[in-house]
Parts: C-alpha cells; sequence; structure tokens
C-alpha cells in the first residue's frame, strides 16, 4: 500500500480545494469500504486520501415535499433506518441494506456506492429508476447530472479529479407512484449482483401504468435506464403481455459478459426475470 496523506475537511469547499491543490493523486473517501481494498493494490506513489465523513452536510438528508436531498456520505445502516424515507422510496432503502454485511453498514454509503462505480452496484438502477440527479461541486462552481449520466465506464464516472458529489436529489413521486429493487446473486446473502432491476411505475385510479422508468445493473458496463422497457409498461394494467415485452426490452438493452458467475445469456434471461418481478412488487405497493 502506498504512503497516504490523510485530510479530514469540515466543508465540501474545502475538500474540493485539497482536490484541486494535491500534489499527488488525490482519493474521495466517503466511506472507504472499496477504497481500502483498492488501496492494497496500490504501487508506491503517494496518495491523498480526502475524508468526507467529518462534513456534516454530506451525512444530512432533508425529506419535503419536493423530493429527497441526501448527503452522499451518510453510511447505509443510517440510511436504511429512515423510516420517513423508506416510506416513499421502498426499493432504493431495499438496494442500500444489499450493501455488504452489517460491518460494512456502517461505513458505505448510497454516495460511495455511485462514486465506486461498480456495474453490479445495487443502488444505481434503484437510482436510475427514482430519476436521481447528482449535484457535483468543482472549482467552478456546481453542476447536475442524472443518476443514468454519472457513471461513464467500469469503475469511471463524470467527476473531474477535482470535483466532489456533494448531494443525491431524488424528486418526490407522484401520486400513485411506487418503487422496488431486486437483484440475482448465486448465494443467499454477502455477495455482488448477476444482474439487478429497479423498476417505479405510477398508476392512475383504474390501476393503469401512466409512467414507468426501469434501471438495470450487472448487466452492461454501466448500469442503464431502459426507455423501451418503461414504454412497454406504460398504458397498459401491468398485465403479462406487458411485463414480458418490458422484460424483453430489457434483456435485448443488456449487454452482459460471461464469467465464473454467470453466462451471456443467463444474465440476459434473469435481468428480464427481474424486470417483470420488481414491476409486480412496485404495481402491488403503489396499489396499496
Amino acid at each position: 500500500m502506498a504512503v497516504a496523506d490523510y485530510k479530514a475537511p469540515s466543508t465540501v469547499s474545502e475538500a474540493v480545494s485539497l482536490l484541486a491543490s494535491a500534489q499527488m493523486k488525490a482519493k474521495v473517501m466517503a466511506g472507504g469500504t472499496d477504497l481500502i481494498i483498492q488501496s492494497k493494490s496500490q504501487t508506491a506513489e503517494p496518495l491523498l486520501v480526502v475524508d468526507l465523513k467529518r462534513i456534516e452536510t454530506m451525512k444530512d438528508y432533508q425529506l419535503t415535499d419536493e423530493g429527497l436531498s441526501l448527503g452522499p456520505a451518510m453510511c447505509c445502516a443510517e440510511f436504511t433506518a429512515l423510516e420517513d424515507v423508506k416510506a416513499v422510496y421502498p426499493g432504493l432503502t431495499e438496494a442500500a441494506y444489499l450493501i455488504g454485511s452489517t460491518q460494512v453498514q456502517g461505513r458505505a454509503s448510497v454516495g460511495g456506492n455511485l462514486c465506486n462505480s461498480s456495474p453490479a452496484a445495487d443502488t444505481i438502477p434503484a437510482l436510475i429508476a427514482n430519476g436521481a440527479q447528482c449535484v457535483i461541486e468543482g472549482p467552478d462552481g456546481d453542476r447536475t447530472v442524472p443518476v443514468e449520466d454519472f457513471v461513464t465506464g467500469v469503475g469511471k464516472n463524470c467527476l473531474a479529479a477535482n470535483e466532489i458529489l456533494k448531494r443525491i436529489v431524488i424528486p418526490r413521486p407522484a401520486p400513485g407512484t411506487a418503487d422496488a429493487y431486486l437483484r440475482f446473486i448465486p448465494r443467499t446473502e454477502m455477495d455482488i449482483a448477476v444482474a439487478g432491476a429497479g423498476v417505479s411505475v405510477t398508476l392512475d385510479a383504474d390501476g393503469t401504468c401512466t409512467a414507468a422508468r426501469v434501471g438495470i445493473g450487472a448487466v452492461a458496463p454501466t448500469a442503464m435506464l431502459v426507455p423501451a422497457a418503461a414504454a412497454a409498461l406504460v398504458g397498459t394494467k401491468l398485465d403479462d403481455t406487458a411485463l414480458e415485452a418490458a422484460a424483453k426490452a430489457a434483456s435485448e438493452a443488456s449487454n452482459p459478459i460471461t464469467d465464473r458467475r454467470g453466462t451471456v445469456e443467463f444474465r440476459r434471461h434473469v435481468v428480464g426475470v427481474l424486470v417483470k418481478r420488481a414491476a409486480k412488487i412496485a404495481q402491488s405497493r403503489a396499489q396499496g
């Protein structure tokens, strides 16, 4: 592991300044559960670690009539215990609950999971399904990026070296809206997704789907928004025909690889099944 210089700023602006003036390779630490593992393979190159856990605004949240504004460094253990958030975004809460063990949950965060940018990250499809926006701060001010555009490749995202993800903003769901997230893993727990699917649906008084968003993960270099899968649901009562069409669209949109955890064909099939099941759960919640 490289020799590391550790800084713990108290404001986002201070953290941005540290990154902008860094004379060595710099890494931001929101929780550290991935950073610590990655640093074990680090060369002797010096490393600056900028810890965000002492910035209060990075760990708080506000839930209003407009939606949820989440500090990216709030640990998952705290996030998943927020009953008011769980009532509005149950699928996102489910996704965050799947990150690691009980011990990991005490450090890992939704923002860290997003910025680590793994194709198999659980929270990203759920964030996509909920139309989340990433508020990014850099030396030149703020910019906002839809979460489906934030991740740009395997382990890569749109953050510049001197930028920080400072908020995750999720709009308040319209009346009759609910979400759900499901994943498939080879084991019963403590594994990463072979495929994942987040679905949000809006139902009118008659039970017809008037809006939908579908996000899939672990079946392409990045988690993806699948407009065709959502379009298959809109205008229907989420009957079997509509669900099969959404599943087919998700499978066709995927671009997985074959590895020891699953083949291309298996992943394409499974992600379609997960979209169908998540849509039914979201429908049940919206009706409830």
